[in-house]
């Protein structure tokens, strides 16, 4: 039991094997393999490393071959073995020494090669990563017609080597870290030094470093564990597969944190802003895209609202509208046998089921069974009397506002929204439908994200001479924006002279 409790590198290689054998019992993946060195081979060394997770050529020509092979550096046993190895006899970029367990099993199950020889109380730990990971891929969620395509993979590395593609400048910062007990997961945190506020930036280092979990599978873990109104069903934190995107916030003087293992990197702060802009807006001209940022907004009033305006002005308010319209929804509704309110609810839970089918199934079957299935439901619920075609139309304008908005985050906490509204619309009527927009508009006010106003620039915009309002609900030209946005320090405000 003393050899398990055994917490750093013994001089003295048996002991060091039997506790390795002891930790990795039953890993069968755990390749751990004992030779000799030395002029005369008389250097008992141990190698250990995670098969189908390193780079063989690198473990075969660069480590065993110069090891077994280079035998005339290494004289007998001593303390320096293992450095004299280091400058000596291995040809690999990254080589570090360790003494502690503890890090050696971390480094071993990240890819890493660890290397203990007789006689030396600590081990290398040699860089031999190989992990089985796709190429860059292109963006699935996020398309755009005119900008590049290429999107963030599952590899942190890779999606670093992607934003350094795109900022070549030594200001560009990269903060690695692990968080999760077991899992261990590997996180990259970006930002540009100089352009960052240090305030905003102490603060995402301290929430990160207060992340104190098993495991980390994913950035949406991270996302969650850093939002301060967990409540909210709006997001705090901003997600994107683009390298183009995040790019663009580490200029503004945002902070981007990629996490190992997921296609998605955040981005924070965030405001309510930054989820209605898309990557495609700086790269057309102005006047098209500040049109389509004016329509993405009316869409995301429209999915709000929509639905429970229509509740309230039949049943509360038909005075509102002609009496050719009230007439012709009144005639549509008399074979219906439920009321308005449950009539509008039974459309919109039967269009979520048809987009959450639609995700889960294959990308082809998926998008015909939504346009399909849609119209089918649709005209089969009306045929048979369940509704009528005016709340067939309702529900289908609303979903279709959603698609515009360009964040899925921020469409969840809009649809969710709107069920508020409709329950206080079928209760109050307009008076309902009001309070319910101002609830929102009230908590939206409410939130802030990492020191950041959520409603900024539409609050508090004056403290910044109105600069932050010429990129938002329009977006003027390019050689109007001469300021970053309120993200960035003061002293870098200025980024075009």
């Amino acid at each position: 039991m003393e050899i398990l409790k055994q917490a750093y590198v013994s001089d003295r290689l048996n002991e060091n094997e039997k506790t390795i054998r002891n930790t990795f019992d039953k890993c069968d993946d755990i390749i751990i393999r004992r030779f000799k060195a030395g002029a005369d081979k008389n250097i008992d060394m141990l190698l250990v490393y995670t098969d189908n997770i390193v780079d063989t050529d690198v473990i075969e020509q660069s480590l065993m071959t110069n090891l077994m092979n280079r035998t005339d550096v290494i004289g007998e046993n001593g303390s320096n073995i293992l450095e004299i190895l280091m400058s000596k006899a291995i040809s690999v970029g990254e080589v570090d020494r360790e003494n502690a367990f503890e890090n050696i099993y971390t480094s071993i199950l990240l890819g890493d090669t660890a290397v203990f020889a007789e006689g030396d109380s600590n081990a290398l730990i040699i860089s031999t990563k190989g992990w089985p990971t796709r190429g860059v891929p292109e963006a699935e969620n996020e398309v755009v017609v005119q900008g590049p395509k290429d999107a963030f993979a599952e590899s942190v590395s890779k999606n670093v080597v992607l934003m350094r593609r795109r900022i070549r400048d030594t200001a560009l910062k990269v903060e690695r870290s692990k968080i999760g007990r077991r899992s261990k997961t590997d996180i990259a945190v970006m930002y540009i030094d100089g352009i960052v506020r240090k305030d905003i930036l102490d603060r995402v280092k301290k929430q990160l470093k207060n992340i104190d979990v098993d495991a980390i599978i994913d950035a949406g873990y991270i996302d969650q564990m850093t939002e301060k109104k967990w409540w909210s069903p709006f997001p705090q934190i901003q997600m994107t597969e683009r390298p183009d995107k995040a790019s663009a916030a580490l200029f503004e003087g945002r902070v981007v944190v990629a996490v190992d293992n997921s296609p998605l990197v955040l981005m924070l702060p965030s405001t309510l802003n930054t989820f209605f802009q898309a990557a495609e807006d700086y790269y057309d001209r102005w006047e098209i895209m500040s049109f389509i940022r004016i329509i993405r907004y009316v869409a995301a009033l429209i999915a709000l609202i929509l639905p429970g305006l229509y509740i309230a002005v039949t049943l509360y308010n038909p005075e509102l509208l002609p009496a050719q319209v009230i007439l012709k929804i009144a005639g549509s509704r008399l074979d219906v046998p439920f009321s308005t309110v449950i009539e509008v609810l039974i459309m919109e839970i039967a269009f979520e089921l048809l987009r959450e089918a639609g995700i889960r199934l294959p990308s082809p079957i998926g998008s015909t069974l939504g346009i399909v299935g849609g119209i089918v439901i649709g005209q089969a619920a009306v045929d048979a009397g369940f509704v009528g075609p005016v709340v067939v139309i309702i529900s289908a304008v609303t979903g279709i506002c959603t698609f515009v908005i360009p964040n899925q985050a921020m469409v969840n906490g809009i649809r969710l929204c709107k069920y508020v509204v409709i329950a206080l619309s079928a209760v109050l009527g307009i008076f309902g439908l009001w309070i319910g927009v101002l609830l929102v508009i009230i908590h939206l006010c409410g939130i802030e994200s990492f020191g950041i106003p959520y409603m900024y620039p539409y609050c508090s915009a004056a403290e910044n001479g109105f600069d932050d309002l010429k990129d938002s609900i329009v977006r003027l030209p390019l050689f109007m924006l001469k300021k970053r946005p309120v993200f960035a320090s003061p002293e870098e405000r200025i980024r075009r002279r």
